[in-house]
């Protein structure tokens, strides 16, 4: 009964949260697209998939190829088109995910010179597999996509392209991005990862190594796998005399984040609460470069 009483609370707070949508676009332009160069569907999940003796059936959860994109009212377009995806994690959507954290007015809040792009993952899934966003050559061909949807719909000039490439992302959203980072050449120069350092950090340090340039923000909690990893992590980072900060959430200064560009940040909150409240999505955004 219990849990019955918290799902119904948590579907009337995102419904409260969707009908308050318009409130917090504060004029940016949202649109909806579908590109065959997303996750789903996919070879690898064509019978669905099993997590924890259930069946999640390809139609529901993997066959959605759409993709949401953010235009924030400051936008100014040029020769280059910055763009930050975000890869959501476990049992969401990209509809859910960004009422639920509250990404769309963080990005907007950000003055962010750039476009949020969400493309679909595992929809409603436990599941972290990336579909076809795992293949090599595979996230070139979304991004363009992205930028002839940007075109036809004059927001930006017919001869413009892709610029610097933010991936951010939560949770189970580690996986696409690794693989991205792995696979492609595309100007990524900053990772954001919301607790969400499961594994395949072979592919974030070698990125890492790639140029000095290159940012990496790993916000983390405790006792939920992303721990043990990260300080494995930054245990390799200093075999490698590899410079990088480590701070405590609270602690944590604005100078922290400017000067430096590989950061490691303890959280003591929650998995689904380090996002926003406060703002640190949105902090980020504005703060490193």
């Amino acid at each position: 009964m219990k849990k019955i009483i918290s799902d119904l609370l948590a579907a009337f707070f995102l419904l409260f949260m969707f009908f308050r949508l318009p409130a917090q676009t504060n004029g940016g332009r949202t649109f909806h697209f579908t590109s065959q160069h997303t996750s789903f569907p996919d070879t690898g999940r064509a019978k669905g998939h099993v997590y924890d003796s259930v069946l999640y059936d390809a139609a529901p959860h993997y066959s959605d190829n759409s993709v949401l994109v953010l235009v924030p009212p400051n936008f100014s377009p040029g020769k280059k088109v910055e763009m930050v995806f975000w890869f959501h994690g476990w049992r969401n959507n990209i509809d859910t995910a960004i009422v639920f954290y509250e990404l769309r007015k963080q990005f907007i809040n950000s003055k962010t010179n750039a476009v949020l792009v969400m493309a679909e993952t595992a929809k409603n899934s436990p599941d972290s597999y990336g579909g076809k966003l795992e293949q090599p050559g595979m996230f070139p061909l979304l991004v363009t996509d992205v930028l002839n949807q940007l075109k036809q719909r004059k927001v930006i000039a017919a001869k413009a392209t892709a610029g610097a490439i933010t991936l951010a992302g939560h949770s189970g959203g580690y996986r696409v991005m690794a693989k991205i980072l792995q696979n492609v050449n595309s100007p990524v120069h900053r990772v954001l990862l919301f607790d969400a350092l499961y594994a395949n950090e072979s592919e974030y340090m070698n990125w890492i190594k790639q140029d000095t340039k290159n940012v990496f923000v790993n916000l983390y909690t405790d006792g939920g796998g992303t721990d043990k990893l990260t300080m494995e992590f930054m245990e390799q980072l200093k075999a490698g005399n590899i410079p990088f900060l480590k701070k405590e959430e609270a602690d944590l200064t604005d100078d922290d984040i400017k000067n430096n560009r590989l950061i490691f940040i303890h959280s003591s909150r929650e998995h689904n609460y380090i996002i926003n409240n406060p703002d640190n999505f949105q902090r980020f955004l504005m703060l490193t470069q």
